[in-house]
Formats: structure tokens, C-alpha cells, sequence
């Protein structure tokens, strides 16, 4: 009866840390980076309008596309149809996670407003704090980013 009840014990142990939330947060990070509930990718802003508005603007349900199993909104059906044209040159750089914390290796949300676009790219951040450090040595962060991402991926 001893040993029946430490088995039990043992099960339940084991699966209360593996359903804790972050238990294997490393492999569960999609490609893109998307709203936990909605899959917005960029929280619902349009990326296109980083490159033709030069700012941020949020999109609209009306004007929806699914990318890489995320759903992108735009300010409107130009924006989508560009993007749909072209993914790959309107789409943020590291699947729209933290370009600085990709040059560190790790994943990390965004704040849409945290944003550069710089070579025909488009860079986010975590937050504007975090994008003056990334700014701070700008190709450098970039050519580490763009090196431990494809090694984030396979993770």
C-alpha cells in the first residue's frame, strides 16, 4: 500500500510540473511571434504601414491574412495585398520577436510602438528602453541576431 501511494504521489508531481506554465517554454515559441489567445501577429498592427506610413498603425479585422499560421492585420486591403505579394519584405525580422533579445538568444515579446526599420527591414523591441540598448551597436546586434536565429528555431 506504501509503495502505491508513493507512485501516486511520484504521478502527480510529475505532472503538475509538466503542465506549470514555461515548463518548456523554449520549444513552445512558435515562428512567429503571436497574442497568446488571438494569434495576432504584432499585436494587430499592419506592417506594412512601418514602411508606407513610417509609424505604427493598428489594422482592421476587415483586412486580415494568415502568415505562417498568424493572422496579420492591415490598414487596408493595399496593405494586405502587398504584403501578400511579398511577405518576406513587410514581415518583422526574427518572426516579430525582440531583435534584441535575439541577439541574445532567447525569445521576447514586443511593444509594437518599440520599431525601426532600417535596410529595407523592420526591427521590433520589447520596449523602448530595450531598443536604445539594441541601437546602441546596431550591426553588431543584428549580425548575432541573425546568426542565433536559426539555432532559436531548431530549439
Amino acid at each position: 500500500m506504501k509503495a502505491f501511494l508513493s507512485l501516486i504521489v511520484m504521478f502527480m508531481l510529475t505532472m503538475t510540473f509538466a503542465w506549470m506554465p514555461g515548463a518548456d517554454a523554449r520549444a513552445a515559441q512558435p515562428e512567429i511571434n503571436v497574442a497568446r489567445y488571438s494569434k495576432l501577429a504584432i499585436h494587430g498592427h499592419d506592417p506594412v504601414a512601418y514602411f508606407k506610413s513610417g509609424a505604427p498603425v493598428e489594422g482592421k479585422a476587415e483586412f486580415t491574412l494568415t502568415y505562417k499560421g498568424a493572422q496579420w492585420l492591415f490598414a487596408s486591403a493595399a496593405h494586405r495585398d502587398l504584403f501578400e505579394a511579398n511577405p518576406e519584405n513587410y514581415a518583422p525580422q526574427y518572426g516579430g520577436h525582440c531583435a534584441y533579445a535575439a541577439s541574445r538568444g532567447y525569445f521576447a515579446d514586443v511593444d509594437p510602438l518599440a520599431w525601426r526599420v532600417l535596410n529595407g527591414k523592420l526591427y521590433l523591441n520589447y520596449n523602448a528602453q530595450v531598443k536604445r540598448k539594441w541601437e546602441n551597436d546596431l550591426e553588431g546586434n543584428i549580425v548575432k541576431a541573425d546568426n542565433n536565429w536559426p539555432k532559436m528555431l531548431a530549439q
